[in-house]
């Protein structure tokens, strides 16, 4: 990850500790191409699948998440963002715990970030 300026961020993406796998949060840029889709619920998606991803690079995965912070830009996207992610984690039960806040986020035209926790 670099920031617009080619600098990279002082921070890990992930970070393995006790058994449980901590990221730092995770936005909506498509790491193939470097672009954010400008809809709420395309950022959503890709947030949760960037943040799967990092899971999987830290030999975790989607099914051993067991908490996830949200972060929206905007109280209206709520109800969007809890059918993106209802639908993400359809298959697992019991869901991740969850806490969601509404908050200023970083990056210009960033909609929603999410750090989480997951088991090794």
């Amino acid at each position: 990850m670099r920031f617009s300026d080619g600098t990279e961020p002082p921070l890990s993406q992930a970070i393995v500790s006790g058994g449980l796998v901590f990221t730092s949060g995770q936005g909506p840029l498509d790491p193939a191409t470097n672009e954010m889709p400008a809809d709420f619920a395309a950022q959503a998606t890709q947030v949760l699948s960037n943040l799967v991803a990092v899971f999987e690079a830290a030999g975790s995965g989607k099914d051993r998440i067991v908490k996830c912070t949200c972060y929206l830009s905007d109280r209206k996207d709520f109800p969007e963002f809890n059918r993106v992610y209802r639908e993400f984690f359809a298959d697992s039960s019991p869901l991740p715990a969850r806490t969601t806040v509404v908050a200023q986020l970083v990056r210009e035209g960033v909609l929603v970030e999410i750090d989480a926790v997951a088991e090794v």
